[in-house]
C-alpha cells in the first residue's frame, strides 16, 4: 500500500486555489480532491508496518494552528518548469507538527526523510508547457494570499495509481484536541 501523511486543505483554500487555475496551456491541474499539504511521504508500506503506524501517528498531535499560503512558484528540471505550487508561510507550529510526524514515522522503523521539509501544495504538473505562460502565471499571482486557515488535524492517506490522476483515500484522520502538551 502506498502511503503519505498530509494536512487536508480547508474549503476556503481549495476554492481560492481553484480561482487561479487558468492561462497555462498544457498544465495538468491537480483536482481539488487531491490537493493537500504533505507532511511525510512513506511510499510502499506492507500490512504489518501499516498496522504499527496507524495508532502511533496519534502521538504526533499538536494544538490546532493556522497555515497561510504565502507564494506561488515552480519546480524545474534542466531549466524547464515541471510543477506549479503554492508555498506555505513558514510557521513554528507547522514545523513542530512535521517534526513530530517524522519522529513517529522513524520510531516505526521507517528510514529518515532525506529531503528538507518544504511545505507546498502542488497546483499543476506542466509536462511540455511553454515557460512564458508559466512566468506570466507566477507574475499574475505573485500577491496571491487567500488568508489563514485553521489546521485541526492531519490524515494518513493511501494513494492508488492508475489511469489518470491518482486516487487518494483517507485511511485514518487524526484530529487535534486543545490543549495537547
Amino acid at each position: 500500500m502506498r502511503l503519505f501523511v498530509a494536512i487536508t486543505l480547508p474549503e476556503q483554500i481549495l476554492a481560492a486555489l481553484e480561482r487561479i487555475q487558468q492561462n497555462v496551456p498544457g498544465a495538468h491541474w491537480t483536482p481539488p480532491e487531491n490537493r493537500h499539504l504533505t507532511l511525510r511521504f512513506l511510499g510502499e508500506v506492507n500490512g504489518a508496518d501499516f498496522q504499527d503506524l496507524m495508532p502511533a501517528l496519534a502521538d504526533a498531535a499538536v494544538p490546532p494552528f493556522e497555515i497561510e499560503i504565502a507564494s506561488v512558484g515552480h519546480f524545474e528540471r534542466r531549466q524547464i518548469p515541471t510543477v506549479l505550487w503554492a508555498g506555505i508561510r513558514p510557521s513554528p507550529d507547522l514545523q513542530r507538527l512535521q517534526a513530530k510526524v517524522e519522529q513517529v514515522v522513524r520510531s516505526c522503523s521507517f528510514p529518515p526523510e532525506s529531503r528538507k521539509f518544504s511545505p507546498h501544495i502542488t497546483l499543476a504538473r506542466l509536462g511540455e508547457s511553454d515557460p512564458l505562460p508559466v512566468r506570466n502565471f507566477l507574475q499574475r499571482n505573485s500577491l496571491f494570499a487567500p488568508g489563514p486557515a485553521r489546521v485541526e488535524g492531519f490524515t494518513l492517506f493511501s494513494s492508488h495509481l492508475g489511469k489518470g490522476d491518482p486516487h487518494h483515500r483517507p485511511e485514518v484522520d487524526y484530529l487535534f484536541e486543545e490543549p495537547v502538551y
